[in-house]
C-alpha cells in the first residue's frame, strides 16, 4: 500500500467536490492513449510542477528515473522514488509511507507555486485544494 496524492489541471477539473470525485474516478481508469510515464502529455503547469517535484522525489519509471544501481546504493533515494501516473490533466503520485509527511508538504507547496490543484487521495474525505489555497467544497 502506498501514500497517494494527486495534482490536477484546475481548468479541466469540475468546481465542486461531487463532480470532482466522479471526474477523478474517470481519470484513474487510465484510459488515455499514451504512455503514463511521459510528462510531455501534460499541461505546461503540470510539467513545471513535475520538473521541480522530481528533484526531491524522482520517478520509478520513464526518462527521469534514476539509475537502478544508484537505488541500491542510496537508501534515501530508494525511499523517495515515486510511482507517477502522468495523464493529460492529472499526475497521480504513489509514495512510500515513510516519506508521507515530506511528500505531502512539498507536493502542496509546489502545487500552489505552479498553479495546479492538489488532492489528498489517501485521506478519508481527502482535501481538494485549489491553486489559490482554498479548499473545494
Amino acid at each position: 500500500m502506498s501514500y497517494d496524492l494527486m495534482v490536477f489541471e484546475k481548468t479541466k477539473a469540475p468546481a465542486n467536490r461531487k463532480d470532482f470525485m466522479a471526474w477523478f474516478e474517470k481519470q484513474v481508469e487510465w484510459g488515455e492513449d499514451h504512455d503514463y510515464a511521459s510528462i510531455h502529455v501534460s499541461s505546461p503547469a503540470l510539467q513545471n510542477w513535475f520538473m521541480e517535484m522530481k528533484e526531491t522525489f524522482p520517478p520509478m519509471n520513464g526518462e527521469y528515473a534514476p539509475d537502478p544501481e544508484l537505488l541500491d546504493e542510496d537508501e534515501n533515494l530508494e525511499s523517495h522514488t515515486v510511482d507517477y501516473c502522468i495523464g493529460r490533466d492529472v499526475i497521480y503520485a504513489a509514495f512510500a509511507w515513510s516519506a508521507a509527511e515530506e511528500a505531502y508538504e512539498l507536493m502542496r507547496e509546489l502545487a500552489e507555486k505552479h498553479g495546479v490543484g492538489f488532492f489528498n487521495v489517501s485521506a478519508d474525505n481527502g482535501e481538494i485544494i485549489l491553486p489559490d489555497g482554498t479548499a473545494m467544497a
